[in-house]
């Protein structure tokens, strides 16, 4: 799909010509989108304002109609798409909010479309996929990450002669998602205050490419941080190799943002625009994904919470600051909670598992409970990974503390009951392998 250059600059980059995304591109998205799109609320939030001692405000992408800033940018590139090779149907790949929205699209516009999805996507975004899209969409699982499930749609495009709507590294793709930012600027002049940091998630980068180039242009000073989960830190990557390169693998469970390669569009975007990378661990995204759900009543996906927990990690620096966090979606699984709160307890210091030799005779666990564990503590999993005729068996042990501050002295315990206890968060494959 070739973009209209008259909007667009073109920039020269090491010998080759590339297309630049401009403030007029993204506005033009705008006037395209206004009537289309929700315009979502930038809302005050007072309970992370005080918690990190800032003006903290929500740009809340989860209540757009996919659920997701998705179909700002999916709309607006299949808009831009000629009407000759829209006859066609078009394809793209997704890991779920990206194709909603070419889903959405194409219910309205009523073209035939055909979406790749990773076999790891949630169940939930698979129905909402064929829930938007009706019997304009076909849906195909392919690959078990999202590059994988892309290989495979642009060669199904090109052999059925059919647009490919690229999630993210299409200069379409990024004025539309730009839209985000028109909107929270426009807000934030209404409501008289400058905005100090905007922060959004990263995955192939199409969001935050589109974000910064308006933000850049509109309030130069408005600091730019760009989120990446800890295990697929693919723009990291290309800014640290000075190119998109492929990672070898990525840490699948912010599946929104779980991208192996950046675009070549996106990257030199964010290199010029984005202030700052940070990385979040995924067990603080799940901590985030429990605490806007507990005190906020906002339910979001893990890519969703990356901008919010990023808070924790520059809480020192925006002190004081308004501060914008753009919620990118809400579609998550029902059934990721246990999950979720799974990873939350394990990174928060509280849950804990070992292997341990235990007495294989009545009376030894009540014995280790009494003796070992705190009053407060409780035992979540017990388990013999095998049972042997002799005084003692391997036992999988889950313990869920009250304070982690107890854990030294819990460890000193079972160093006593089992001098050769294995704690498994120091084995994640032996982890992966009992629990």
């Amino acid at each position: 799909m070739l973009p209209s250059q008259s909007l667009f600059l073109l920039h020269n980059k090491g010998g080759e010509n590339l297309l630049k995304l401009t403030k007029a591109k993204v506005e033009e998205a705008y006037d395209t989108l206004k009537d289309v799109v929700t315009k979502t609320p930038l809302q005050y939030d007072l309970y992370l304002s005080q918690k990190y001692q800032c003006n903290v405000y929500l740009k809340r992408e989860d209540l757009q109609k996919v659920r997701s800033f998705k179909l700002r940018g999916a709309y607006y590139a299949i808009k831009q798409t000629p009407h000759d090779m829209l006859k066609n149907g078009v394809v793209c790949a997704s890991a779920g909010n990206h194709a909603q929205g070419v889903a959405f699209t194409c219910h309205e516009m009523k073209v035939a479309a055909t979406i790749f999805m990773p076999t790891t996507t949630p169940q939930q975004k698979i129905s909402q996929v064929k829930f938007f899209g009706g019997d304009e969409v076909t849906v195909k699982l392919i690959g078990d990450t999202f590059d994988a499930s892309a290989k495979a749609a642009k060669e199904y495009a090109q052999t059925n002669n059919q647009a490919f709507i690229d999630p993210f590294n299409d200069l379409n793709i990024m004025a539309g998602q730009g839209t985000v930012a028109v909107e929270v600027f426009q807000e934030a002049k209404e409501s008289e205050f400058q905005v100090d940091y905007l922060l959004a998630a990263i995955g192939g980068g199409g969001l935050v490419s589109g974000v910064s180039t308006y933000t850049k242009s509109v309030s130069p000073t408005t600091a730019v941080i760009g989120v990446e989960p800890l295990g697929a830190q693919s723009m990291r990557a290309a800014f640290d190799e000075g190119k998109p390169v492929m990672l070898d693998s990525v840490e699948k469970f912010v599946d929104g943002a779980a991208v192996k390669q950046v675009g070549n569009l996106t990257y030199e975007h964010a290199l010029e625009y984005v202030d700052e990378l940070v990385a979040v661990d995924e067990g603080q995204v799940c901590s985030t994904i429990l605490e806007l759900y507990t005190k906020q009543a906002i339910v979001v996906e893990p890519a969703g919470a990356l901008s919010v927990s990023a808070l924790e990690l520059i809480k020192d620096d925006i002190r004081g600051k308004n501060v914008v966090c753009i919620i990118s979606g809400g579609n998550n699984d029902i059934n990721r909670m246990e999950e979720i709160e799974e990873r939350s307890l394990i990174f928060e210091g509280l849950k804990h598992y070992f292997v341990i030799n235990f007495p294989q005779r009545p009376g030894a666990l009540r014995e280790f409970v009494t003796d070992i564990l705190g009053p407060n503590d409780d035992i979540t999993r017990f388990e013999y990974t095998k049972k042997v005729n002799r005084g003692t068996g391997p036992v999988v042990l889950g313990i869920l503390l009250q304070d982690k501050e107890e854990l030294p002295n819990l460890l000193q315990k079972m160093v006593a009951f089992d001098p050769k206890y294995i704690d498994l968060s120091d084995n994640p494959s032996l982890y992966a392998l009992l629990v």
